[in-house]
């Protein structure tokens, strides 16, 4: 089956605007869930091997592998449910619609909290290592 057309035309309804306006959302999360997922292993690296006994803890090291498990998991999730997001095209009624506008408010709460939590703990992150980095002098 062909994606989700998402370009958006004078003769949509809006409950075809609506589709495709989640359509689009749900490829801008996957995108930047990618990224996190980059940034994550970048920071896990960090914690591990330029900070390693720097923190006082290991708990934020803990922290980011956790969280990119859980990102992983729903960067999987919103990809099988842009799959399954395919037969829309199927749907025949306003219920049929219904079912999938009210999902994806589900998967947007989801990610949205998500976004959060990583964003508190790289809040937690930069204020343990604040003044931990010391820059390189260049060579005279």
């Amino acid at each position: 089956m062909e994606p989700l057309e998402t370009e958006i035309y004078n003769h949509d309804t809006e409950v075809d605007v609506t589709h495709k306006i989640n359509t689009i959302e749900l490829e801008n999360w996957i995108n930047h869930l990618k990224y996190i997922k980059k940034e994550l292993a970048n920071l896990i690296g960090l914690c591990s091997n330029d900070l390693n006994g720097k923190l006082d803890d290991e708990s934020i090291f803990e922290k980011f592998q956790k969280k990119a498990l859980e990102n992983d998991a729903l960067l999987s999730a919103l990809q099988k449910y842009m799959s399954a997001r395919r037969d829309i095209i199927e749907c025949e009624d306003m219920q049929c619609d219904m079912i999938y506008i009210s999902e994806h408010e589900s998967y947007r709460r989801g990610y949205l909290y998500h976004l959060d939590k990583y964003r508190r703990l790289k809040d937690e992150f930069f204020n343990k290592v604040q003044g931990q980095f010391t820059l390189l002098k260049k060579p005279s």
